[in-house]
Parts: structure tokens; C-alpha cells; sequence
């Protein structure tokens, strides 16, 4: 038994936890939790726990259906939010075969495999994701509107003496620094209700189980506060969708990978092979970084959500922007990719990032040209010979995009494409069918 081990069980007994939660994910990034008895958790450090895979979206078949979950004491946390009287602890699975292998449906080991693919040449990856939510008053829409309302009519920054979102947004901080989790900012955006929560830098597998902990965390803040909290990537058509900008950087040893003084936006080419990955794939992999049907009215909404392949120096319109140089912060020097949405599965979406750009790095992809000018500016002729092809306009769209792409399959691998692709098929099928409130309000009337 190692020492971490060691210390999560010395924990259990000396903090007398009376439950101890198993998390993982299913394919679509929706947390599953089994809680176990704390006499139970040195078994499963030894020889997981054991449960039915074929229950959870596309773990495994039904002729299929051992799985075992293998804790990551390395994640272990208490859960403020579930009281002191009976302290309740989690920590993150990776999903084994009965065999005690690696199982090729496990979301997180996809990410797993392509940090140690980095890891093996030499290279480690930071994230730091800027995570945008909104606050409702309930889950319930308002008749008369079929919209959900959101607690306020506040907007970007604004501080309004005696806010809701304010001590909302004060707990949901104070929760997450005692699990573990450092924020960097948090204030009002743009939208009545909505937020931003930004997390620190950590390495990519982290990061995403921190996004887990973080969404649990609001929406457990939220339901003390008498609100509703949805990482919904678009709930309202006339307000910004919420996306999750993501911070990226790559370093060799303590050396910034990314930084090269003297070259234009102190850009070095393993940032311009990089960038040119994530570019060439980036409409690829739209079926994780935008897996859900509204993801798509975010896109095409405007409000700064990218629509088209492009990068830019600080160009708030591009996929991927370059944030401005500090020359006094070479560390931290790096890419921030604007096309992911708050509803994605993390472990999915950063693997898919990831892997595209180490891929530009590979096979030294070429950087196109910098775009300085607002793309939502220019006309489609204008953007057509600038080489700035759209992303997919809809589910759809991204679904036949993943479907011809070499990259996503071999990504995620059989198991985890196929179960994926099944899903986001039987989303589109299902969306296909409704009449909406906007057609019968433009065609009932006319037709």
C-alpha cells in the first residue's frame, strides 16, 4: 500500500467519515457516484469495486458488463457542503476491466493516455479554464415567456450592494478552496444571471476532474441559496451563451515550451505547430468540445463566440487567441481555445485539444495566417479567401465531421467513439422531431 493510501485511510478514521463516494464519468461527461462503507475502501484500493458497466452510457456492453472502479487516492476530499455530523468524502475512479487493465471506455483514461503520450517526449501540459454558468431562480420556465429567469438583471462586472450572486458566488469560492480547488477570479458576466468562475492552472487530467468537483460544488451552493445553477451552453436567445474558454501551455522541464523571445507574439514554433493542430482539427472534434444540441446556438450567436477557424493575438473573436505578452511573465506564455462550451465532458474535450495539438507538433503542421481583424465583421466572401472555414453549424454537422475523421476514432478509440457517436446520433434523431414555439409562432399563422 502506498503512502497516499495510507493517508486516506488513516483520514477516514481519524475525521470518522461515514461515506466514502466513487466518482467517474459516462461518456457524456454526467458525474456518476457510488458510496461506499469506509471498512470497504482499503478493498478497493487493493482490488476495486466492483459494478455493471453496461448500466452507464457507453462503458461496456451488456455481454460485457464487469467493470471495476480503481479510487485515485490522490483525489480524496472531504464534502464540505454534506455537513460535519457525518463527514463524506470523494474521490475520482478509473475504470478497469475485470482484468485489472486500463478499460478503453474509460473517458478519463483517454485524457490519461495522451498526457503520458506528451509525458513521453518530454512535455507537460497546463490548463486553467474560465468557466461560465447561469443562476436561476428555479429549473422552472416562466409560462408566459418558456424561458427560465435568472435571479438578477446585473451585468459584466457588475457589483450591486446586497447582489444574490454575490454571496453566491463567495460560497461557492470559499467551498471550493476546502476542496482543494484555488480560483483566480470570479465576477458577473454579461448575461442577467449569469457567471464566471475562473480555476487556476493544473495539468489537464486535474483540470477536468476539478471542472467535475466545480460543477457539483455550484450547483450544491446554488440549491442553499433557494436558486438553480445550469452550465446550459445557451439558455436564452437573446443573451451570451456560457463557454469555457481554456488556457493552455505547454512546458520542457521548468521551460515555457510556447515562449521564444524575439519571434513575432513571442510565439516559439512548437506554438505555431501546435496552434495549427488544433486549428486543422478543431472541426473535428466539435462533437466533444460542443456535444450538445444548444451547444450550437452558442456558436452562431455571436457575443464572441467563435464561428470560424481562425487564430489571433488577442483577437477576442478567434477559436484561439494568444493573449497579450507580459514580458515579465515568460511562464506564462500560452494559448487560450474559445470554442468550448461549460457543458462539455472535460476529460473528452481536453484529450481531443490536446492530442490535435501535439499532433500540429508531430507532423509540424503549418501555422496559417493571423487574423487582426473581428471575423463576425467581415463578409463570407472576405472570410472565404482569408481560409477561415466555418465550424459545424448544428449537432449534425459535427456528427458528419467525427464520423470522416481518422483523428476523433483513433482518439477515443472504438469503444468510446462508437458509444459517442451512438448518443449525439439519437440526440439529433430526438431534436429532429419537436415543432419548436418558434415555428408555429412564424408558420401557424401564415401557412
Amino acid at each position: 500500500m502506498d503512502r497516499q493510501q495510507e493517508f486516506v485511510l488513516r483520514t477516514i478514521e481519524e475525521r470518522d467519515v461515514r461515506f466514502v463516494r466513487m466518482w467517474f464519468t459516462d461518456v457524456t461527461g454526467t458525474l456518476k457516484s457510488v458510496a461506499l462503507a469506509p471498512a470497504e475502501v482499503e478493498g478497493a484500493f487493493e482490488e476495486g469495486l466492483g459494478f455493471d458497466g453496461s448500466s452507464i452510457e457507453g462503458l461496456s456492453r451488456v455481454t460485457e458488463s464487469d467493470m471495476l472502479l480503481q479510487p485515485d487516492p490522490s483525489t480524496f476530499q472531504l464534502l464540505p457542503w454534506r455537513g460535519e455530523d457525518q463527514p463524506t468524502a470523494r474521490m475520482f475512479c478509473d475504470i478497469l476491466t475485470p482484468e485489472g487493465q486500463p478499460s478503453l471506455a474509460d473517458p478519463r483514461g483517454v485524457l490519461k493516455r495522451v498526457l503520458e503520450k506528451a509525458a513521453a517526449k518530454g512535455l507537460t501540459c497546463y490548463t486553467a479554464p474560465e468557466i461560465e454558468f447561469y443562476l436561476m431562480k428555479s429549473a422552472a420556465l416562466d409560462p408566459q415567456t418558456d424561458e427560465p429567469v435568472p435571479v438578477d438583471g446585473e451585468g459584466y462586472f457588475d457589483h450591486t450592494p446586497g447582489g444574490v450572486v454575490q454571496n453566491f458566488r463567495r460560497d461557492v469560492v470559499l467551498t471550493l478552496e476546502d476542496v482543494g480547488i484555488s480560483v483566480e477570479f470570479s465576477h458577473h458576466e454579461a448575461g442577467p444571471g449569469q457567471n464566471e468562475i475562473d480555476l487556476r492552472y493544473a495539468d489537464p487530467l486535474q483540470t477536468a476532474d476539478n471542472i467535475m468537483t466545480f460543477r457539483t460544488v455550484v450547483k450544491e451552493t446554488a440549491l442553499a441559496h433557494g436558486s438553480y445553477a445550469t452550465f446550459m451552453p445557451k439558455p436564452f436567445a437573446a443573451h451570451p451563451g456560457s463557454g469555457m474558454h481554456t488556457h493552455f501551455s505547454l512546458f520542457e522541464g521548468d521551460t515555457n515550451a510556447f515562449f521564444e523571445a524575439g519571434a513575432e507574439f513571442q510565439l516559439s514554433k512548437i506554438a505555431g505547430h501546435f496552434i495549427a493542430g488544433v486549428l486543422r482539427h478543431s472541426a473535428d472534434m466539435a462533437i466533444v468540445t460542443n456535444q450538445f444540441v444548444n451547444s450550437y446556438k452558442r456558436l452562431w450567436s455571436g457575443a464572441e463566440a467563435p464561428s470560424y477557424i481562425s487564430w489571433g493575438h488577442n483577437n477576442r473573436s478567434a477559436l484561439v487567441r494568444v493573449p497579450l505578452y507580459k514580458p515579465d511573465k515568460v511562464q506564462s506564455a500560452r494559448i487560450e481555445y474559445r470554442g468550448l462550451d461549460s457543458a462539455a465532458n472535460p476529460y473528452l474535450a481536453y484529450a481531443a485539444i490536446m492530442a490535435a495539438g501535439m499532433k500540429g507538433v508531430e507532423e509540424e503542421y503549418e501555422l496559417p495566417p493571423v487574423e487582426s481583424d473581428d471575423l463576425a465583421s467581415m463578409s463570407a466572401a472576405e472570410r472565404h479567401v482569408a481560409g477561415h472555414e466555418p465550424l459545424p453549424a448544428s449537432l449534425y454537422d459535427a456528427i458528419r465531421a467525427a464520423e470522416n475523421s481518422e483523428f476523433m476514432a483513433d482518439l477515443l478509440g472504438e469503444q468510446v467513439f462508437t458509444h459517442l457517436m451512438r448518443n449525439k446520433r439519437a440526440d439529433w434523431e430526438a431534436y429532429r422531431k419537436v415543432v419548436t414555439r418558434h415555428e408555429l409562432e412564424t408558420n401557424l399563422g401564415l401557412i
